[in-house]
């Protein structure tokens, strides 16, 4: 199976999903700053969902890059993925239009949470498909803080939205930071690619 077609359609759903998001943000009526303020937490949300869907879309690139074969197993987990993603723009435009709210934290904290689920068994597919001995199966052997970091953070977000959503807003931009780092193992495979 052509691992090209997967990266294109991949690459399709992740722009469409920037695109979703970006057309939630609405135009002030008035030519200052004093008129953008409203629109503060929407611009927020939008900002830190970019980013991540940024994150998703490089580190998905460097997976796919390093993958030599996929399967239909690859395919749902990676379907299973854009599922999740494909969300972020609702999650983004319920938290920004509710000026976070405990809920609307919550909820785009578990959106986030399942994602990175959705990501981790995205790579034990690529693994399984491509072999104990691959490239990919020798850059995720090493250090995963990074994989076991992000969902310990998003478990601890998600119940305290309800405490407070600026502590889980800071524990999403605190994962947000982690990833914004390029991986290692990642930056290994496609420097041994090339």
């Amino acid at each position: 199976m052509n691992k090209g077609r997967l990266e294109a359609f991949s690459d399709g759903v992740i722009a469409i999903i920037i695109t979703i998001m970006v057309l939630e943000l609405k135009v002030p009526h008035g030519g200052t700053f004093q008129d953008l303020m409203p629109l503060f937490p929407m611009l927020m949300s939008y900002i830190l969902s970019f980013v991540y869907i940024a994150i998703y879309w490089n580190n998905h690139h460097h997976l796919l890059h390093a993958a030599k074969k996929v399967n239909g197993k690859v395919l749902w987990a990676n379907m299973h993925l854009l599922f999740w993603l494909s969300l972020v723009p609702f999650t983004t435009a319920w938290m920004g239009d509710n000026h976070f709210t405990s809920q609307t934290v919550a909820i785009y904290g578990f959106i986030l949470l399942m994602a990175g689920v959705a990501y981790a068994i995205l790579e034990n597919m690529l693994i399984k498909a491509n072999g104990e001995n691959s490239i990919i199966a020798k850059a995720f052997s090493k250090s995963r803080f990074k994989d076991i970091s992000a969902p310990i953070l998003y478990i601890l977000a998600i119940p305290l939205a309800f405490v407070s959503p600026w502590i889980s807003g800071a524990l999403y931009v605190l994962v947000a930071l982690i990833w914004l780092i390029p991986d290692r193992r990642m930056e290994k495979i496609i420097e041994s690619i090339e």
